[in-house]
């Protein structure tokens, strides 16, 4: 006993060290002097805490502290019980350094044993599923035999019955049939209780009203107080003819009632709103609350207004945009909401109102004027505005739009003195004018609107529509001195717009002047040929040629030697001018650069095409004069007199270059002439001569095989392609040349041999590849084809041929999805378009097959085949007109390419044919796409 009040008596703090800070004998108030041993020895911060001066302990909670485990499951032989000795015992710092310690370790020996552990998991993991396997795995070998299951069996299979009775297969709803009047009238008559029940009586029979039985209202009860069925009949019937009478004829009593009708006036009835009402409820809510908060906000009212008219209540939407006009009685924004809403009489009488509180506002006199439905009353409308508001442009232009031109000149007349700086009145006066009096108003004009160019510019058309051109010029000049000296920037842009505007309205020479007066604003002298034949481009490119032909007049008198500028002027005029415009800017072109072969040839070609020869004779001797031994004049002469049957002179004249100017493709011309004329043998003559000097010229060993297979001597022919290719291994059409010979005579491989010799020679070329496709399939090996195709897409990834012919490769159903690869390789390739063209054709999309036959032709109008796939199919499916129009645009294209084309075009039988006879035998050869 004496030791547990010892216990007691005990405090905590015995033998527990000092906390930091603390000074003895200071809660007593001890504190007179302060010696070292109070404040304790000097130290750094950083040193370690003494044991009177240690750091706090780090205890738990006493309601965290966990009690001791004492069971016998918890007892240990080695460790005893499992919980921690030393759990009320102090927890200082290297406690926790040494649990962190053993932590570390523990989590070492982890990692270490990690794996271990996982690869035994795994293995029991896979014994307990070999011994409980789930119901998938035990019935996967019955599955694996449902393969064997044949059809039959499949049908034998029985379907599963429905074991509900018939009740629960075919639920019907409960049949409520009404109780007729007379049942229940019998059962009051015969089943009348005459006394109640003794518990009754006693709180009250619960029957008795307020009413005696002769004074219920509705008057449906007896003086006894029994119910009158009889009557609620009556009432019943009484109800329906009147409901009845309402869409009846009072007279013959045929209904009036028109169905479709009166269901059309119920749809028109139901709101328009499809949204959720909860959104309308709170958007009124919302708008409410900002109409009380700012009565005077305007935009709050239009929007309540709307809102209501767009949940189909209109009279709603009325109610409350007038009170906003009572509220905003200056807001115009109102007012024409108000008017809007309103109808007809009502809307002119709201008009009327908002004209009295805001008689300066132009929109309502606008509206005004519009809900009048005489001319008469808009008229006086405008009067009464313009007495209001006479400064206003607006209200000017609508009243002068509805009067006569007399009465329109006398208001425009009073408009310009309200509004002298607007510049669109006194334009419009100026129109109604007489020319005296317009120059006079122009003038005005030009006084009060100093800054304007519009003003010079209608002068300028004045003049011009007067006949007086030559001072057109002279205002347009003195317009832009006018301007710089306001301190008005010129902007070239909006003055060659201007210039646009002046050529469509037919005012040419102001549009040239324009032209001529600003092309050089702002533009640097080394940039100035370059945009102006931007600008060129745009004008053509808009249809304003005059415009296009003064920049070209302009730039030519800038650059009178730039042999490009006269280029692009002289195919301008050919494109979009008449053959003596075309000859005359010729004509000065030779003048000022002799030295031009093209443009002579432009010339003379002009002549020819004229049927003028010896003019063009001229012009080519002329041409001679300033460019002697040239070869492209002199080829130039020997068409124009081979052209027109002067075949003796041509001849003359080959000589003559052969010897003063002789190159590779003069003697080709030579030999081929004779070809044509059908002496094979001068032409064999001289291209044998040709081949000695210009053996790297592949068009004469291509020449000389061709003429020797013709005349049927084949192993000639072959040498010839052999010698070719050997001095001329990159000439890729001598190659397929000696191929196509090989498989002519029947010798595939010996044609495949010289193919794949080819490619080696030339690695890369789609055209190589091609063919070899081509001769497996003339060969009927399609599987050898379609591989040495997917060899050529992987060789040539980008070619435009050989997807080309890729397409109609594959079978029908996968040609659309291999366009649409091609497409995106080769998006600008004219081979791709044609056969995409030619794809949307088997399909029968006859307007994407034309719209993308022109798109074709706009990318490559020099490929023959696409004018000719063109053709056929106007011929199959267009009209006569659009057979034309591809006529005559292949024939101003002058196509020189394509496959198809140069195989009629230059054969020999055909060397006087035109483009349009080439067109037609060229569409005729060719199939209709499959």
């Amino acid at each position: 006993m004496s030791t547990n009040a010892l216990a007691k008596k005990k405090k905590h703090f015995i033998g527990v060290p000092a906390p930091l800070g603390y000074v003895p004998g200071l809660g007593r108030g001890a504190t007179g002097f302060t010696t070292r041993s109070d404040i304790g020895p000097a130290r750094d911060p950083s040193d370690v805490s003494d044991e009177r001066h240690a750091p706090p302990i780090k205890r738990q909670k006493e309601d965290e502290e966990e009690e001791v485990d004492l069971n016998d499951a918890n007892y240990d032989e080695f460790a005893g019980y499992g919980g921690s000795l030393c759990t009320k015992d102090p927890y200082e710092k290297d406690d926790e350094e040494a649990d962190a310690i053993y932590e570390a370790v523990d989590k070492r020996m982890d990692e270490r044993r990690k794996e271990r552990r996982e690869k035994r998991y795994l293995q029991e993991l896979e014994k307990y599923r070999a011994e409980r396997p789930k119901i998938q795995q035990m019935f996967s070998d019955l599955k694996r035999s449902l393969t064997d299951v044949t059809d039959t069996d499949w049908k034998s299979i029985p379907e599963v019955g429905d074991a509900r009775n018939k009740r629960q297969r075919n639920p019907r709803n409960d049949r409520l049939t009404p109780m007729p009047d007379s049942i229940l009238a019998l059962a009051m008559d015969t089943g009348t209780v005459n006394s109640l029940d003794s518990r009754q009586s006693a709180y009250g029979s619960g029957l008795t009203s307020a009413f005696p039985g002769g004074l219920t209202p509705g008057g449906v009860t007896t003086r006894d107080g029994e119910l009158d069925l009889r009557k609620i009949g009556q009432a019943r019937n009484t109800l329906m003819d009147m409901k009845l009478n309402m869409v009846s004829d009072s007279v013959s009593g045929q209904t009036v009632v028109d169905p479709k009708g009166y269901l059309t006036d119920l749809q028109s009835m139901l709101p328009e709103y499809g949204g959720d009402i909860n959104d309308v409820k709170k958007a009124r809510l919302l708008l409410k609350s900002v109409r009380d908060t700012n009565p005077s906000h305007g935009p709050a009212w239009i929007a309540s207004a709307r809102l209501e008219e767009v949940t189909g209540k209109v009279q709603a939407a009325r109610n409350i945009i007038m009170k906003g006009t009572e509220a905003c009685p200056k807001s115009e924004d109102v007012w024409l909401e108000a008017a809007r809403l309103q109808p007809g009489d009502t809307a002119r009488a709201v008009i009327a109102q908002a004209v009295r509180q805001i008689p300066t506002s132009v929109r309502i006199w606008i509206r005004a004027a519009d809900l009048e439905t005489e001319m008469k009353g808009k008229r006086r409308v405008f009067r009464k505005a313009l007495e209001q508001i006479p400064n206003s442009v607006r209200l000017w232009k609508a009243a002068v739009e509805l009067e006569e031109p007399e009465e329109a000149r006398i208001l425009l007349s009073r408009a310009v003195e309200c509004c002298p700086t607007s510049v669109e009145l006194w334009l419009a006066l100026a129109r109604l004018e007489t020319y005296e009096n317009a120059r006079k108003v122009l003038n005005k004009a030009r006084e009060n609107c100093p800054t304007d160019r519009l003003i010079w510019i209608t002068a300028a058309k004045l003049e011009e529509a007067n006949s007086n051109v030559h001072m057109v010029e002279k205002i347009i000049d003195r317009a832009l001195t006018s301007l710089r000296a306001n301190m008005v920037e010129i902007n070239r842009e909006q003055w060659l717009k201007d210039a646009e505007e002046c050529e469509k309205a037919g005012s040419i020479a102001t549009c040239q002047a324009i032209i001529r007066a600003v092309i050089g604003v702002g533009v640097e002298d080394e940039d100035r040929k370059h945009t102006w034949m931007d600008d060129a481009d745009s004008f053509s490119a808009d249809g304003v040629h005059e415009c296009a032909r003064a920049v070209f007049a302009h730039a030519l008198t800038v650059f009178p030697s730039k042999k490009s500028v006269w280029l692009r002027a002289a195919h301008f005029e050919r494109a979009h001018g008449t053959r003596e415009t075309l000859e005359t800017l010729l004509q000065k072109a030779v003048a000022h650069c002799p030295k031009a072969e093209v443009l002579w040839l432009m010339g003379a070609k002009s002549k020819w095409l004229a049927e003028d020869i010896p003019a063009a004779r001229s012009i080519l001797s002329l041409a001679f004069q300033a460019n002697p031994n040239s070869e492209d004049i002199w080829l130039a002469a020997v068409k124009l007199e081979s052209e027109n049957m002067e075949y003796e002179r041509a001849r003359r004249l080959l000589m003559k270059a052969r010897s003063s100017a002789p190159t590779a493709r003069v003697w080709m011309k030579s030999a081929k002439l004779e070809w044509q004329l059908g002496d094979i043998d001068k032409g064999l003559e001289l291209l044998n001569e040709a081949v000695t000097v210009y053996d790297d010229y592949p068009k004469l060993w291509m020449m000389l095989g061709q003429i020797r297979e013709q005349a049927g001597q084949m192993d000639q022919a072959r040498e010839a392609f052999g010698h070719g290719v050997k001095k001329c291994p990159h000439a890729i059409p001598l190659w397929n040349l000696m191929a196509r010979l090989e498989v002519r005579s029947g010798h595939i491989i010996k044609a495949r041999a010289i193919l794949e010799k080819a490619r080696l020679k030339n690695p890369q070329c789609p055209e190589l590849w091609l063919e070899a496709v081509r001769v497996e399939i003339q060969g009927g090996l399609k599987d050898i084809a379609n591989n040495l195709m997917a060899k050529a897409m992987q060789d040539c990834p980008g070619s435009g041929i050989l997807w080309a012919e890729a397409i109609f490769m594959e079978a029908r159903p996968q040609r659309k999805t291999k366009s649409v690869d091609a497409l995106k390789r080769c998006e600008h390739d004219a081979n791709v378009l044609l056969a995409v063209s030619k794809l949307f054709w088997t399909e029968r999309k006859l307007q994407k097959a034309r719209d993308w036959f022109n798109r074709t032709l706009k990318i490559e109008p020099d490929l023959g085949d696409a004018w000719a796939y063109f053709y056929k199919f106007e011929l199959v499916h267009g009209t006569e007109e659009q057979t034309a129009e591809v006529t005559k645009k292949c024939v101003l294209a002058e196509p020189r390419h394509g496959e198809a084309w140069c195989g009629v075009s230059k054969d020999m039988s055909n060397w006087k044919k035109k483009t349009g006879e080439v067109l037609e035998m060229v569409a005729q050869s060719l199939a209709v796409p499959t």
